[in-house]
């Protein structure tokens, strides 16, 4: 990709800085600013991806024919960069940028009618429906059973670490259909509507707290829910295949605009809090140096991503770049966040459950405290989800060193 961008390119930047603002309203920047991972509750989650969607903005990875954004690899790339930099929220990835590349690619003409437009426009929530308690990185042993019952499979089971089940429309879902022969190859994907009678949710509650609105995570749990076989994607035991590339859409996002905007709120905090010497913490030389080296970090992560996903403009699979991505990605969300605590210090120490959390008192601290150790917390996890890094590793091995 030639960084010395057209006068093209250039305009289209400053489209995109004007739309931010005038778009990113007040309420709006109030809510990010407390946000522990990026996103809002449901309510401004959804006002911030209508507006992306009135603009066409929305889907950046659809194909134009179902109303993508049609960019250039160089206007994805400054799109990309200039919402990170200005701190918006991040689209909800279930239903934009993870089943709706999977219905376009193997859906009939129907599904693709009936879902497409409402993910769009985000008039429906998705969640995911994969790992099962047992069943995590490993997902080929999942258990949950579909069994067929004229035009409709019966399912019995549950599905763990289910994010914002409790927001959910609708479910995308790989179910055990056939358990004779590879485990692989008894595995469908369906979609089925979280009202369906059955359908029980149970919230799970991390060391991020407690909050509703930040509720994240869940268990649900299916008790003889019929989905009917029409909402089935493909063909029955395919879901294996359809499921592997939905994660290529999951792990190989950009992750680098993100990590730059993360920095530079850190040393934001960093110029404002000071060190044990009582001289601003952004002049201490070891924090400075950590601050160095994590930017170096994040500049090496671009160059790479902007190949990888220029590589794909020209109509390559990401393939498993995506766990690379996903490895380096998430190991530098977790790095930021622990600089962003360091840097609050004491103010992080009130972060405890029982205290704060649940009370009207105000947060002690400046608001910048409020959100680190929430986010700290929170992105443990980065290196779990959408398989582990572990599993990365392993894929990266096998298929990019032939080991």
């Amino acid at each position: 990709m030639d960084l010395a961008f057209s006068d093209a390119d250039k305009a289209f930047q400053r489209e995109v800085r004007d739309w931010i603002s005038e778009n990113y309203d007040d309420d709006l920047r109030r809510l990010m600013s407390q946000s522990k991972n990026g996103y809002l509750n449901k309510a401004g989650q959804v006002k911030w991806q209508k507006k992306l969607a009135a603009k066409g903005w929305a889907a950046t990875n659809w194909p134009d024919e179902h109303g993508g954004a049609g960019f250039t690899p160089s206007q994805a790339y400054i799109f990309n960069m200039e919402m990170s930099l200005a701190g918006v929220p991040t689209s909800s990835p279930m239903g934009l940028k993870m089943v709706a590349p999977v219905i376009m690619a193997f859906g009939s003409d129907a599904q693709k009618a009936r879902h497409l437009p409402p993910i769009l426009n985000s008039d429906i929530w998705w969640c995911q429906g994969y790992s099962e308690p047992g069943s995590g990185s490993d997902l080929a042993s999942l258990q949950m059973k579909a069994e067929r019952d004229g035009d409709d499979y019966v399912l019995n089971g549950s599905k763990i670490w289910t994010t914002h089940a409790q927001w959910a429309d609708w479910m995308f879902c790989l179910v055990r259909t056939d358990n004779s022969g590879k485990p692989q190859n008894g595995i469908s994907f369906l979609l089925l509507e979280m009202t369906s009678p059955g359908i029980l949710i149970k919230p799970l509650v991390t060391l991020d707290g407690p909050a509703d609105n930040e509720q994240e995570i869940n268990q649900v749990f299916f008790d003889n829910v019929r989905v009917p076989v029409a909402n089935r994607i493909g063909e029955e035991g395919k879901g294996w295949t359809y499921a592997k590339y939905l994660l290529e859409f999951e792990r190989g996002n950009a992750y680098a605009p993100g990590l730059m905007n993360a920095l530079q709120k850190v040393r934001k905090i960093a110029a404002a809090e000071t060190s044990d010497g009582g001289a601003p913490l952004i002049e201490d030389p070891d924090f400075r140096r950590k601050l160095a080296e994590m930017e170096i970090c994040i500049e090496t992560l671009n160059a790479t991503e902007m190949n990888i996903f220029a590589a794909m403009g020209s109509g390559k699979p990401v393939g498993p770049a995506s766990s690379m991505l996903k490895c380096a990605g998430s190991e530098a969300q977790q790095a930021i966040t622990e600089l962003a605590l360091e840097a609050v210090g004491g103010y992080a120490a009130p972060f405890i459950q029982d205290t704060w959390a649940n009370t009207n008192e105000p947060r002690p601290g400046p608001d910048y405290a409020g959100p680190a150790a929430p986010s700290y917390f929170n992105y443990r996890k980065a290196s779990i989800y959408a398989g582990s890094n572990e599993i990365q590793r392993n894929i990266m091995a096998k298929l990019v060193l032939g080991l």
